[in-house]
């Protein structure tokens, strides 16, 4: 029986462990939704900023004014790129923590197996000692009727 206790109590822990993994992997997709959201923002911006300064360069730019928007947009650009590996990192850290929540509940579904193993051999034990018992009483029984019936003979 203890040996049951022993694997509840595996089976709580991998549970809990299931548990927290799952949580992380949550965590871990909004960030990465996050920092996709923060893409999107960039990409809108440049666009948006490109768009102004081309509506902007018909009218008359100075030289100056040009070569500040073309760093500046390059540093935009710039930062785009950075996001696209920050993304990247993210994906990579869902994958791995979803690899770590199916190997958490792999482990929880095997200390169910073994749970359920452990139950069926704790009830072919029980079954054998009930049969035992139960073979030992009938022998008892026809112990009792020979017995009976050779004292009844003997009178």
């Amino acid at each position: 029986m203890s040996g049951v206790k022993s694997v509840l109590l595996a089976i709580q822990v991998a549970t809990l462990r299931r548990d927290q993994a799952a949580a992380i992997v949550l965590q871990m997709q909004q960030s990465q939704a996050f920092a996709q959201e923060q893409m999107s923002q960039l990409k809108t911006y440049a666009s948006e900023t490109e768009a102004r300064w081309a509506k902007a360069a018909q009218i008359s730019v100075s030289t100056e004014m040009m070569r500040h928007h073309y760093q500046f947009m390059d540093r935009l650009h710039q930062a785009v790129i950075l996001q696209e590996g920050v993304i990247g990192q993210w994906g990579s850290k869902v994958e791995r923590a979803r690899k770590h929540r199916l190997d958490t509940e792999f482990r929880v579904t095997s200390l169910k197996q073994v749970l359920k193993n452990k139950e069926a051999e704790l009830a072919l034990v029980q079954g054998r000692r009930e049969q035992k018992e139960m073979d030992e009483f009938a022998a008892m029984q026809t112990r009792r009727t020979t017995h009976q019936t050779l004292e009844e003979d003997r009178r």
